[in-house]
């Protein structure tokens, strides 16, 4: 309604209201007529408001551009001085009676709003302007917009104050009820807005609107007026009230005025009563007759007057005919339930029937019988039927307006008696049948109300210890007598059949639950009730009953609302009927074998446990003559004899199913047992060997409640019972072969009874004996450690998941339950099995994650009261050692580490769980996880050795090996990991939630420790060659856990740098390798060169030289500065020169060679001086050189320094060859030519990594001549030896390739599998490179060993028919620097073989044939002919 975004007419064109503005301001040139600005200097955003002059013609239909101007206006008036704003009040009467109408609610909020700013400015100043507005603000305050009629309702807070409000309403009383009057008698819907320009649809809704407002307006002022006030306006209000228009406003259309109407009707009899009686002609039937108006906005204001009406105009029915015209309305109301509508209509009938006069009832019973059937058929109703709440409200007014006509009627009168025996015997039994079948009636408040009603009963009758005087007690005690026979003779016709409903049972168990323990239920109760008051006839039940209304008092019934409980029943008929239904049940029970009746039965106990009722039982298997055991006949106390003499004989019937209603029957009689009779009833019944089901019910009965759970503590922790659980258990733990489905529906009852005894506490304290708790828990650890050996005797999955069942429960559901040491040891074992491979265990997926939520579980539970600390010989320290030593005593494969380690993370994930924040106790497991110093080095030392060859043959490395042997090097393929491996993928994996928020510089003991560690692993698995299987999956396994940088980010660079340096100046290999990939990865060259010099502080601390040392140095060195390098080369040449007093000469030269590898600058007489010493050693110490060595009696130590000699030379050819003279080139050059000849005599022990390597730096020592005698440096010829060159020519280059050609094939012969762990491949790399500067001449001319093929065809030389022989079979070897090697050889002399081949007949054939065609040489057509077959091989599985 006035919405901006209302759906516009079908057909209207019209702009909007703004739109027409924008128009008509657009054509005045921006001004809009009518409207004056005020004070535009002060801004430039102006405000207007209309001027009085013209205001009419602006149409009131503005939006939102009009709101905003609204809004403006506001601001304006709280930022403006009030001198400013005062210029407004002449004009503001009228516009603010427009706009507070206007069709849209926005503005008439934005008005309003706007109108409270206005009031808080001008204050007084708008005394003058007040009967003008006065009209329209009232009327705004009943907007129909909630939000517009607050801020109106503010506003005129804003302008009086409390006690000023009456002042101002009573000085402009006659003006706004005449804007009100106005707009209700004169006013239509095209009177308040122009047919013009408005749609008939938002005409009709402002009228509306315009109407509800007026009428509320109108009960507004009476109710704000003072008493004088509105005797004074009662002349004008009369002549308002003559006008026939009004009154059909009780028929109007719209619910909303309807509303409005009987709101105002409400007031008018409440604040004008004199008004109200001079107008029931009118006002009573357009009341009363109109009480059939079923509209939800009209309804409880219909009703709110009806009651106004009915209490306030003493002949109010002498102006209708009721018979015809009210009660017909009443009844088809009340058979409706209200029409869906009870809450608003059922709390106001007994305040109706309160003031129904007698004429209207007589006569009463026909009355009252229609009346109550008429409400009950409402129950019904499609409404109640499907809503609580609705028939709730039914059912309160019934039995409320039932109380009521009793208590009225309650006398010695006879045909009151009638009266009230109709009431009782055909409405209120007849409904308490129908709830009996009823669920929803159940579980209404009807059985409550009924007790309250005959609590009061009783109360009256003086049955209760209250001392009252009523006259008519003894009424009320026929009443209840009568109640309770009809009561009576209703369950009886119910019990005393043989077949029971079981829903009526349950209805007359619920019935007789609320009438004996009422304080207990819990029932909502009707809502809060606006009432005329009821004054019953005693003080203590005065009652507020539904309706607005008088203060007049009426006869009524007791309270039922009052805020105590209600008190339970203490009449013996009460009694007497449970008496006579037990003993029924117990009838059909012993007769029939009902078993219905036994379970009424079991619930009239329930709620009804007394001697009484146990004599009547035990009296009535006495008359039917069953005779009683010895054991009976000195039994004295009446539940206990029942007890003993049928509830035990039902509990032992074989086929019984259904046996919680006997165990509810046991603990019903308990009641009146002491707690010695309990204990010896309960040990004799856990003696019968009853179903394990039926004992569990008995102990979960036992722990229902605090009382039964103590009367049972003596029988709960005594040895009857403990020795039963115990064998129940140890027959649980054992494996039956072939388990059938009865035996694991028979366990799973006895399994949830072990669970329920384990886990059950009270107060933290065990629910059995302590003593036969440990027991079980012992029993249950060692079935799990038995699951190997239990699984070769048969299926133990059902008993393993039992057992997690009852381990679950156990630890989740027990406070402290790991004090038990027996507990922490199943925990324990709970913890291996997941931490196992199943393949050991046996155990299936479903049972590990069982066990695996055993185990976090347990580990949350101990970590809640573990106080932060790991107890000694504890479950942690157990648990964490036990892993500890797998890893490091234990050969594990990828799969058993993988399992290892995330048993390891589910442990630290629920330690973490129990406590978010807190990592004391994490720490704690990583100190316990992490190896001594002594374990870390074993571990170290156990990793394969075979990491070192890669370093060592690329120069990464200077390493020795003591007693080098073929087995160390033939590499078997790992199948199992090496503990150090292990150790730090579990170390890492954990060191991960010591800082889950991932902050660096994490200060945790051993961490820096295991950091480095996981460096110098996966250092190792970087340089193992030919990584296996086993490796490359660790190295996964890192990858998928984000290990791969090790832990780097947790720790401080520098601390990591430091460690790293310490350990590779101690010890050197990996170290030293993991130092130089640490370098490199974190950048630190760039990022902190400083950091890399403190490390070392001078080069004199490398000194003297060591084995770890000199790996240290080949890191550090292309770090160091040039003053340190030159530092270096200093000491080196020092030990050298000292080579007889020094034992490092080795070391001294690779400390020399590296830094002239570092481009450190040395001087001529420097590498002088040390190839001279060099020359000395060759004559006095010629063994250093192994020209004639057996390699096999050579130790690594001594093949370095030799090799640092080739190093040193390939340096001085390439770098120095200016300063060489004769001499030493010929030192040079022979020394090469006898290396490669011992190197030729050695090929047998190139398994042996250092003899490759001085295979491959011989050859490197080649190369570097040949590329020097090839492409020498410019003008260096001058330099050398006049004979130098033709002496390499000549002599040299020919003993260099007659030795280096055949050791190709040698070593093929040596080792012809290339997939062979010690192949030596790096050395045909080298041998490789060295043979492509093999002159063609020395090729075809070569002294390889003669190979030739039978019947082949060619003229080639024997020597190139040898090349070729020797050379094209390894072709096919599968080397691939092998084949490159040959290929290149070959390329070299394929050009010449067509001309060597044709060099054996030049002549024609004498009879003119052809000249005899050769094919090429048959070691290549056999080479072609392999290659075509794979070719043809490749293609045709490319094709498929």
């Amino acid at each position: 309604m006035g919405g901006k975004n209302k759906q516009r007419t079908k057909g209207n064109v019209r702009p909007s209201s703004s739109g027409r503005a924008a128009e008509v301001l657009a054509r005045e040139g921006g001004v809009i007529p009518g409207f004056v600005g005020f004070d535009t200097t002060v801004t430039s955003e102006l405000s207007y408001v209309p001027a009085v002059h013209g205001a009419e013609d602006i149409d009131n239909l503005v939006d939102a551009d009009f709101r905003l101007a609204v809004q403006d206006f506001g601001t304006m008036c709280q930022e403006r001085e009030a001198e400013d704003v005062k210029g407004v009040l002449p004009y503001w009467p009228r516009i603010y009676c427009k706009i507070s109408v206007d069709y849209d609610r926005r503005i008439r909020e934005a008005t309003q709003i706007a109108f409270e700013q206005l009031v808080l400015k001008v204050r007084r100043n708008l005394a003058p302007f007040l009967k003008s507005l006065m009209g329209h603000w009232i009327l705004s305050q009943c907007d129909t917009y909630t939000p517009a009629a607050s801020a109106a309702w503010r506003a005129f807070q804003a302008a009086f104050s409390p006690a000023k409000q009456p002042e101002a309403l009573s000085f402009c009383k006659d003006e706004i009820l005449n804007v009100l009057q106005d707009i209700l008698l004169k006013e239509t819907a095209n009177t308040l807005s122009d047919p013009q320009t408005v749609t008939e649809e938002e005409r009709e809704a402002k009228y509306v609107r315009m109407l509800t407002s007026a009428l509320l307006g109108v009960k507004r002022l009476l109710s704000l007026l003072p008493l004088e006030e509105r005797k004074a306006l009662e002349t004008k209000l009369a002549d308002f009230l003559s006008s026939g228009k009004f009154w059909k406003y009780s028929k109007y259309k719209s619910p909303q005025v309807r509303g409005a109407f009987f709101e105002l009707v409400c007031a008018l009899c409440e604040l004008t009563p004199t008004l109200a009686q001079a107008e029931a002609a009118r006002l009573c039937p357009a009341v009363l007759l109109n009480i059939d108006d079923a509209d939800p906005l009209v309804l409880a204001h219909v009703w709110e007057a009806v009651l106004h009406v009915v209490s306030t105009i003493s002949d109010c029915w002498s102006h209708v005919n009721a018979k015809k015209g009210f009660l017909p309305k009443l009844w088809v109301l009340l058979k409706d339930g209200g029409k869906g509508m009870a809450k608003a209509f059922h709390p106001n009938l007994m305040p109706l029937l309160s003031k129904l006069p007698k004429e209207i009832t007589d006569p009463q019973i026909d009355f009252l019988t229609t009346f109550f059937t008429s409400l009950i058929h409402g129950l019904s109703s499609e409404r109640a039927a499907s809503s609580p709440s609705e028939s709730a409200v039914i059912v309160t007014s019934t039995v409320e307006c039932l109380r009521y006509c009793i208590l009225q009627n309650a006398q010695e009168d006879n045909e009151q008696k009638r009266l009230v025996h109709m009431l009782i015997s055909q409405q209120l039994l007849p409904l308490l049948e129908t709830a009996l079948a009823t669920p929803s009636l159940q579980n209404g408040p009807l059985f409550l109300l009924v007790t309250e009603m005959l609590v009061s009963w009783e109360k009256r009758a003086g049955l209760h210890n209250i001392i009252e005087s009523h006259d008519n007690s003894d009424v009320f005690k026929e009443l209840v007598a009568d109640f309770w026979e009809g009561l009576a003779v209703l369950f009886v016709r119910y019990v005393d059949t043989e077949e029971g409903n079981p829903r009526t049972f349950e209805g007359m168990a619920t019935l007789l639950q609320v009438m004996r323990y009422p304080e207990k239920v819990s029932t909502k109760r009707g809502q809060k009730k606006k009432s005329v008051k009821i004054c019953l006839s005693s003080s203590e039940d005065d009652k507020t009953v539904e309706g607005d209304g008088s203060e007049e008092c009426v006869k009524t019934g007791p309270a039922h609302g009052s805020d105590k409980s209600c008190e339970p029943l203490q009449t013996q008929y009460f009694e007497d009927v449970v008496c006579q239904l037990a003993q029924l049940c117990l009838v059909h029970v012993n007769e029939k074998h009902s078993e219905g009746h036994l379970v009424f039965l079991s619930c009239l106990l329930r709620f009804f446990h007394t001697p009484r009722v146990f004599t009547t039982l035990i009296e009535l298997n006495n008359q039917e003559g069953q005779d009683e055991s010895k054991l009976l006949m000195n039994i004295k106390n009446p539940a206990m004899h029942f007890l003993l003499d049928r509830v035990v004989v039902w509990l032992s019937e074989e086929g019984r199913t259904d046996s919680e209603h006997l165990v509810e029957m046991v603990f019903s009689s308990l009641q009146c047992c002491s707690q010695q009779e309990t204990t010896r009833i309960l040990n004799h019944i856990t003696m019968m060997n009853l179903p394990w089901r039926i004992s569990l019910q008995f102990i979960q009965r036992a722990c229902a409640d605090s009382e039964t759970l103590k009367s049972c503590n003596e029988w709960l922790k005594g040895s009857v019972l403990g020795e039963t659980l115990l064998t129940l258990t140890e027959e649980l733990c054992k494996v039956q072969p072939t388990p059938s489905s009865s035996s694991f529906s028979l366990s799973s009852h006895s399994w949830e009874l072990i669970s329920l005894v384990l886990s059950q506490h009270h107060n933290n304290v065990p629910l059995i004996g302590e003593v036969y708790m440990e027991k079980m828990l012992e029993r249950l650890h060692s079935t799990l450690s038995e699951t190997k050996s239990l699984s070769d005797a048969g299926n133990m999955e059902p008993l393993i998941s039992f057992v997690c069942d009852v381990a679950l429960t156990f630890f989740s559901s027990v406070q402290d339950c790991l004090l038990l040491e027996s507990a922490e040891e199943l925990l324990f074992t709970v913890f291996k099995l997941t931490a196992q491979d199943q393949t050991h265990t046996h155990l299936p997926d479903s049972l590990v994650a069982k066990l695996k939520k055993v185990c976090v579980a347990g580990v949350q539970s101990l970590v809640q009261f573990s106080k932060h600390e790991i107890r000694e010989n504890g479950f942690m320290q157990s648990a964490v050692l036990w892993v500890k030593n797998q890893v490091l005593s234990v050969n594990l494969d990828n799969k058993r580490l993988q399992i290892l380690i995330v048993a390891m993370q589910d442990l630290v994930e629920a330690i973490s769980a129990g406590s978010p924040q807190d990592t004391v106790l994490l720490l704690q497991i990583f100190c316990l996880l992490s190896p001594s110093d002594g374990e870390w080095t074993q571990i170290r030392q156990a990793l394969p050795p075979q990491w070192v060859k890669l370093p060592l043959l690329s120069g990464q490395l200077r390493a020795v090996c003591e007693k080098p042997s073929v087995d160390t090097w033939k590499s078997r393929a790992l199948h199992k990991l090496p503990a150090h491996l292990c150790v730090c993928a579990l170390m890492g994996k954990v060191a991960k939630y010591l800082n889950p928020s991932g902050k660096e510089n994490v200060s945790v003991p051993d961490l820096t420790q295991a950091a480095i560690e996981m460096l110098y692993a996966l250092q190792w698995c970087k340089e193992i060659e030919h990584s296996p299987a086993v490796v490359s999956a660790y190295h996964s396994l890192l990858v998928e856990y984000g290990l791969l940088d090790g832990l780097n980010n947790m720790i401080p660079v520098k601390e990591m740098l430091q460690t790293l340096f310490s350990r590779s100046m101690k010890e050197g290999g990996l170290w030293s390798l993991a130092l130089k990939n640490f370098i490199q990865n974190n950048n630190i060259v760039t990022k902190e060169t400083a950091i890399l010099k403190r490390l070392y502080n001078t080069a004199d601390c490398l000194f003297p030289i060591t084995d770890a040392k000199l790996n240290t140095l080949q890191v550090m060195c292309q770090h160091m500065t040039s003053e340190d390098r030159d530092t270096l080369v200093a000491l080196a040449t020092a030990g050298i020169i000292s080579w007889q007093e020094n034992r490092h000469v080795s070391g001294c030269m690779a400390v020399l060679l590296c830094c002239l590898e570092a481009q450190t600058l040395v001087e001529d007489e420097i590498v002088l001086q040390v190839l001279d010493i060099l020359m000395q050693w060759r004559n006095s110490k010629e063994d250093w050189f192994l020209f004639h060595s057996e390699f096999s009696q050579v130790s690594s130590e001594e093949l370095n320094l030799t090799i640092e000699m080739m190093r040193f030379l390939s340096w001085v050819v390439a770098r120095f060859p200016s300063v060489l003279k004769g001499s030493q080139w010929d030192f040079i050059l022979c020394s090469m030519l006898a290396w490669l000849e011992a190197a030729s005599e050695n090929v047998a022990h190139l398994w042996n990594p250092w003899v490759q390597l001085f295979v491959c730096e011989n050859a490197a020592l080649t190369v570097k001549l040949n590329q020097f005698f090839t492409s020498p440096p410019p003008n260096i010829e001058k330099e050398l030896p006049k004979e130098l060159k033709s002496e390499w020519t000549d002599f040299f280059v020919d003993g260099l390739y007659n030795l280096l050609l055949p050791l190709a094939t040698k070593v093929t012969d040596t080792f012809p599998e290339p997939e062979d762990p010690v192949f030596p491949l790096q050395v045909f790399q080298s041998i490789g490179v060295a043979l492509t500067f093999m002159p063609l001449k020395q090729l075809t001319a070569n002294s390889l060993p003669p190979r030739f093929i039978a019947d082949q065809k060619t003229n080639l030389p024997e020597n190139l028919q040898t090349l070729l022989n020797t050379l094209c079979p390894l072709l096919l070897f599968k080397a691939r620097p092998l084949q490159i090697t040959v290929y290149h050889l070959l390329d070299k002399v394929m050009p010449n073989l067509p001309e060597c081949d044709g060099e054996g007949d030049n002549s024609k054939a004498d009879d003119g044939k052809d000249e005899p065609c050769l094919s090429p040489p048959a070691s290549l057509m056999a080479i072609l002919a392999a290659y075509l077959h794979l070719l043809i091989f490749e293609h045709i599985m490319r094709s498929f």
